[in-house]
């Protein structure tokens, strides 16, 4: 009875510690993907797993910047202000807030450079590029190029997007072409699902075509992002090279199915 007992415990213990293992994101998410000029919009920086919503410390970014309409660049680094968030389970994490006004008409392009970050259980640092698009009335820059090493460049208008809609975005630059780059796809949860599914239901990989374009859909409303990665060479850590995995990010956001047409 006793070892029944303990069995049980034990195979508890190893499902949470499973349940709670999953892909860690930089999380660039804007308060609203769509804005007229004049307005104001929030930009939230956070780091955990997006599906699960398990959110834990951001590191402070590196460098942020966007790209305006016309081209433009302007670093808005030192505009990040450093905040707390409380989690849904109470925890109190840091996270990094920016207001900004869109002063033209035309679509922002957010990009977020981190620092290398130390992950124990891959024995690896993250070094990622991460970028969301903010629209304003006119269609206008959303596939700027932003002058980081390895991005991910969409392909398909990154909104006004339905839910089931195919989207496409190219890898930029690509050194050679290789058609096993892999890239993981996994949705932005507002709130911890009741209930987790499986692995390969929370976390999608796709393969890229020979020219480092990926294709997917996106089945439900709200945020996405891809992440593909790249080789980065190798850092130190306690006096011991490890590899850097250098990743790029891209947030879209899809909208809400629009109310069908009765005829009425």
């Amino acid at each position: 009875m006793r070892y029944a007992i303990l069995l049980s415990l034990a195979l508890a213990v190893v499902a949470l510690s499973d349940s709670s293992v999953g892909a860690h994101y930089n999380m660039l998410l804007l308060e609203r993907d769509s804005i007229r000029r004049g307005e104001m919009v929030t930009l939230l920086y956070q780091w955990g797993h997006p599906f699960e919503q398990q959110l834990f410390d951001a590191p402070a970014p590196e460098t942020v910047f966007v790209v305006a309409p016309d081209g433009k660049t302007a670093d808005l680094t030192k505009r990040m202000e450093k905040v707390v968030v409380v989690t849904t389970n109470a925890r109190r994490v840091t996270a990094y807030r920016l207001q900004f006004k869109a002063e033209e008409r035309g679509d922002y392009v957010f990009v977020l450079k981190s620092a290398p970050i130390w992950m124990p259980e891959e024995q690896v640092f993250f070094q990622d590029s991460v970028k969301v698009v903010l629209h304003v009335q006119a269609q206008k820059g959303w596939d700027a190029i932003a002058e980081v090493p390895f991005q991910l460049m969409p392909l398909t208008r990154p909104y006004g997007l339905q839910p089931g809609m195919v989207f496409q975005a190219e890898i930029h630059p690509l050194a050679a072409p290789r058609p096993d780059r892999l890239v993981e796809i996994e949705r932005y949860n507002p709130e911890p699902p009741a209930q987790l599914p499986p692995d390969e239901q929370i976390t999608r990989t796709v393969k890229t075509d020979p020219n480092g374009v990926v294709t997917c859909t996106l089945p439900e409303a709200g945020w996405w992002c891809l992440t593909a990665q790249s080789e980065g060479g190798q850092r130190e850590h306690e006096g011991k090279p490890y590899p850097v995995r250098q990743r790029a990010t891209f947030w879209v956001f899809v909208d809400k199915a629009p109310f069908p047409n009765t005829g009425k």
